[in-house]
């Protein structure tokens, strides 16, 4: 069992001038309880409070940083967590091209902004995103296994997925909610920090 600080520490991490709602959808618990740590965590100096928005401090950073390798000794030493870990990476190649073809299109040898005109194009590369996923269940069960916090990640890529085959185009990419590739580019970055490396640019 994680203490609740960590966890609410780790929430802020990946979810950067995140409101308490928003690291609570991360990190697992209550919001009020999640409210709690956070207050306590901006007194003792390792949390930041912009407006209602939360930032690690420089404190803050170095010490959770150092809680990874000893809270997730044994997650790291795990053979299925960390096979499922390398698929993920694989499988994200394939997303990262999936959303560059949903936010551009290439037109007369070149690339160009995606106005969301052409609907048939955008049910295509939607389609294309419902058959990802459905690659990616078993792998995203298979990091559950290990760490069942993650599920949190299941019930966001369904819903978004959900919310882009009904129609709503944001829910493929928009960075202001949480959209499929919103919360992949967090999941992506939850599994970096478990696991101890670094994000490949």
């Amino acid at each position: 069992m994680k203490p609740d600080l960590h966890l609410v520490m780790h929430g802020v991490a990946i979810r950067k001038h995140g409101n308490a709602a928003d690291i609570a959808s991360v990190c697992g618990l209550p919001s009020a309880r999640v409210e709690q740590v956070l207050a306590s965590g901006v007194t003792h100096g390792r949390i930041v409070n912009t407006n209602g928005r939360f930032l690690l401090s420089p404190a803050g950073q170095l010490i959770l940083a150092s809680e990874y390798s000893r809270f997730y000794v044994r997650l790291r030493a795990n053979a299925a967590f960390t096979a499922a870990c390398k698929r993920f990476e694989r499988i994200n190649v394939d997303l990262k091209q999936l959303i560059t073809d949903w936010q551009t299109l290439a037109i007369g040898g070149r690339r160009v902004p995606n106005d969301h005109s052409d609907v048939e194009y955008d049910r295509r590369i939607i389609d294309r995103l419902g058959a990802l996923h459905e690659r990616f269940e078993p792998i995203l069960l298979a990091l559950i296994a290990g760490e069942p916090r993650l599920c949190v990640y299941q019930q966001k890529l369904d819903a978004a997925l959900e919310k882009a085959e009904a129609g709503a185009t944001a829910a493929v990419s928009d960075a202001r909610s949480d959209s499929y590739h919103t919360v992949w580019f967090e999941l992506h970055e939850d599994l970096l920090r478990l696991g101890g490396r670094q994000r490949e640019e």
